[in-house]
């Protein structure tokens, strides 16, 4: 895995410190908990900045004997984690909006605590639109996932410096808890996508819909000559993807010719989806045998 990974994630580290720093800042300030509920999400950035990189450090070890596929699952560890360390945030801000809302309070030094509040937005968004950026560029779910929740971040902190200066303007305390409460639902919302993508990697999730379509491109022209496909089937395990497919070939074809036929298409589609390891099965299109195991198990049935 390519060091300049390791290096964006040490980038995110410093900027969740940065902004923790500023955000607590601009709360002892202000005493808004709005802010209070924003330096309670960029610490949660922290956290799972440093959990991503142990993940990722996990993700980019070779296979070995016992995992002769890699590690590269590691990555949705490493999304989950941050999701759920959001459901914690969203807890704590919840209880301190709360009693905020029974206990109003005045806010003070808004214009200061807002600026400060707005530059460490400023770090945020850099930082995460960068991570996204590259998170997508080489297929790391744990990179683009923490660029999405810095940036989710900045949007939340846009709406928090709007709702404390609409405290300030109109002097309506318990604005300020429900600018928190909002942030709360916003993040879970976050958290909750998290979850649900790591899940869903670590389920053996098929190829999107654009990479099937891709696949079936390459293997089309090779159709030909008695030549056909089933038994197609996908799978990501984080920044790396598996496919499968049977290769029905006349079964007169010498064993060579068989296996200089499956290169090719296994070049071709590696050549196309180029984080691919391709596996490809040989057979005889006469026989009605070779048509029994397009399912995943034989007594699963065998309608094509």
């Amino acid at each position: 895995m390519a060091p300049g990974l390791f290096r964006l994630l040490w980038l995110s580290v410093a900027a969740a410190v940065a902004t923790i720093t500023l955000k607590t800042v601009a709360w002892l300030l202000t005493g808004s908990v709005g802010l209070l509920s924003d330096a309670a999400e960029s610490v949660v950035n922290l956290v799972a900045a440093v959990f991503a990189l142990g993940a990722l450090r996990v993700a980019s070890r070779p296979p070995d004997r016992d995992h002769a596929y890699g590690h590269a699952k590691a990555e949705y560890f490493s999304a989950g984690v941050e999701g759920a360390l959001i459901f914690v945030a969203a807890a704590i801000i919840v209880g301190s909006a709360v009693n905020r809302l029974i206990n109003p309070q005045a806010i003070t030094d808004v214009g200061v605590g807002l600026a400060i509040s707005a530059a460490a937005s400023v770090i945020n968004l850099a930082v995460g639109q960068r991570l996204s950026r590259v998170g997508r560029a080489q297929r790391s779910i744990t990179l683009e996932a923490d660029g999405r929740h810095l940036i989710t971040d900045v949007w939340t902190s846009v709406g928090v410096i709007l709702g404390v200066a609409a405290v300030a303007l109109t002097g309506w305390e318990r604005l300020d808890p429900i600018i928190a409460l909002a942030v709360a639902a916003n993040i879970l919302l976050t958290g909750a996508r998290l979850v649900r993508r790591s899940a869903s990697g670590l389920m053996d999730r098929s190829l999107s819909h654009e990479e099937l379509a891709q696949i079936r491109q390459v293997l089309e022209p090779f159709e030909v000559g008695g030549r056909r496909f089933h038994a197609l089937r996908t799978r990501q395990a984080g920044r790396q993807a598996f496919i499968s497919v049977h290769v029905l070939v006349p079964g007169a074809w010498t064993v060579q010719r068989g296996h200089d036929e499956a290169e090719r298409i296994e070049a071709a589609l590696r050549e196309r989806l180029p984080y691919a390891t391709v596996f490809t099965h040989l057979e005889p299109i006469e026989d009605p045998r070779s048509f029994d195991d397009i399912a995943l198990e034989r007594d699963q049935g065998t309608a094509p």
